[in-house]
């Protein structure tokens, strides 16, 4: 009998063990690679304790670019389908439209013409269906969108969109006394809708292209009214300008995926002592999407080209991610 009871031990005590190494894996969704190595290398030396490339807990700031970063930005940026979707729905108080581009375009789905009208056809809706009401207002309008709204490839909410590796890697700073932001060309408000709860970033910590707004007393109920005016275009040289002015200390970790990150990965390097830049480059056409050069969506040119040449981490997610997405089970090594 005790040795019946021994060998049922014994059993256990095998089948728990993979378990429990995958419990104390901080990356579980990570390959063991060049960019996983590089990672935990970093956080290791920034973080011990009289080591030559210590950093206080205070100055582990870490930013994140969000569109192609955290979550997918295919077949186009969820924001921009947010507005899309806006401008129908808000089609009825605007029966100018009818006849006005680049809402014209938008209400006949001409994809032509709503590409034709570029940056400025943007601006015009965002500026349309961003503004007009108050902060308040707007953020509950997004997450009801959210809410309702899925991914025309994978039917998942865009909020399941996430990249599980990239969870796991804000979630494994922040346990190593980093403070994780979001730097983003995405509104500030769009994203502050969702990022605490699908990220684990507070509102005081998402920074973004932002809009003029007013405080207003009306009868007494005070609030914020988003105006229709651009106050900060966050992208490209404008990150490291929010960085500087919104938190005030340079980062020593950054990471992006595209050309618009290029200036906010450079001000990051710059500084003094043991830093990190990394690029998530899309390679995976099974479980994501492949793009870079070409794309009209997060192009990655010249960003690459720098992380290439200042040996910058480069992420491959096809041969580096063991899976995309927290839905997706994961790969075995």
């Amino acid at each position: 009998m005790p040795q019946t009871i021994a060998m049922r031990w014994i059993v256990m005590l095998l089948l728990l063990v993979p378990l429990l190494s995958q419990a104390a894996d901080p990356l579980p969704s990570w390959y063991n690679g060049a960019s996983r190595e590089a990672i935990e290398q970093f956080v290791g030396a920034v973080t011990e304790q009289g080591g030559k490339d210590y950093v206080a807990p205070a100055e582990r700031i870490a930013v994140f670019d969000n569109d192609g970063t955290l979550w997918s930005e295919q077949p186009l940026y969820f924001e921009v389908l947010f507005a899309l979707d806006e401008v129908k729905r808000l089609a009825p108080q605007h029966p100018e439209w009818k006849t006005q581009q680049p809402f014209k375009a938008v209400l006949e789905g001409d994809q032509k013409a709503l590409a034709a009208s570029g940056m400025d056809g943007m601006l015009k809706i965002v500026a349309a269906t961003h503004a007009g009401v108050s902060t308040e207002a707007f953020i509950a309008q997004t997450r009801s969108w959210l809410a309702k709204k899925v991914h025309p490839k994978t039917g998942k909410p865009y909020t399941e969109m996430v990249f599980a590796p990239m969870l796991e890697l804000l979630q494994y700073l922040r346990e190593n006394g980093f403070r994780t932001y979001i730097v983003s060309g995405g509104e500030v408000a769009f994203m502050r809708a969702f990022a605490e709860e699908v990220y684990g970033i507070p509102p005081e910590q998402v920074i973004g292209t932002t809009l003029d707004a007013r405080f207003q007393d009306k009868n007494g109920e005070l609030t914020i009214q988003r105006l229709p005016k651009l106050v900060h275009n966050d992208d490209g040289p404008g990150k490291p300008v929010s960085i500087d002015s919104i938190i005030g200390r340079r980062p020593i970790l950054a990471f992006g995926n595209s050309d618009g990150d290029l200036q906010m990965l450079q001000w990051t390097m710059a500084g003094p002592g043991k830093r990190f830049a990394g690029l998530v480059h899309h390679t995976d056409s099974k479980r994501e999407w492949a793009y870079d050069r070409d794309s009209k969506v997060g192009r990655l040119d010249k960003a690459l080209e720098a992380a290439r040449n200042s040996n910058w981490v480069v992420v491959d997610m096809a041969r580096e991610w063991r899976r995309v997405y927290p839905f997706e089970s994961i790969q075995e090594q």
